[in-house]
């Protein structure tokens, strides 16, 4: 057991730091989340990944503390790399698409229940978003139709934001402009 005193204490050591650093990105993003109005749904996919990233780098201070060498985890870490490469490279939009969550959740004005429209040649997609996970955006078009797009499309494609009602349908916009006015000068006099 005294053998061991040392790796104990940096697994003790490294376990302390690591749910100090997790609390601390915990009052982080919540804060951010209260700052912004974000989706609480946002936000739990935001701390899992944070977490997620933590225990990585704990497990690997773990693994220098009781002793594995930096060859033998450069050996290790080159081999799990390789074999997800092929994984990722058949699979290249599950990663874009997570980092474009990422992205989405700090930096993007796209908030759930916003009105939007997505500008593309080939599509007119107009409507509500609904919710936002780690890999789709949810919309409800105006044409009553519930579609799912990648979240890697909301980074590439340009986003109008409309206003959250739905603009009166007008037959000739010139007679409507007209008619505006004379109630405006009709009011100031």
């Amino acid at each position: 057991m005294i053998i061991y005193s040392k790796q104990l204490l940096g697994t003790l050591i490294a376990i302390a730091v690591l749910l100090v650093v997790s609390q601390l990105a915990k009052r982080v993003i919540k804060s951010f989340v209260r700052r912004k109005a974000i989706d609480p749904n946002r936000k739990k996919v935001m701390l899992n990944l944070t977490y997620a990233l933590f225990m990585l780098l704990a497990c690997i201070a773990l693994l220098f503390i009781w002793g594995i060498g930096l060859k033998d985890f450069i050996f290790f870490i080159s081999s799990i790399l390789a074999v997800l490469g092929i994984g990722f490279f058949a699979q290249w939009s599950i990663l874009s698409n997570l980092t474009a969550s990422i992205i989405l959740f700090f930096n993007h004005p796209v908030r759930i229940g916003d009105r939007i429209r997505i500008v593309d040649k080939d599509y007119e997609w107009v409507g509500v978003v609904k919710d936002i996970t780690a890999f789709f955006v949810y919309m409800r078009t105006d044409n009553n139709e519930f579609i799912s797009f990648p979240n890697s499309l909301v980074l590439q494609k340009a986003i109008e934001m409309l206003d959250p009602l739905e603009p009166k349908s007008i037959e000739n916009p010139n007679e409507s402009i007209i008619n505006d006015e004379i109630e405006i000068s009709e009011n100031n006099t």
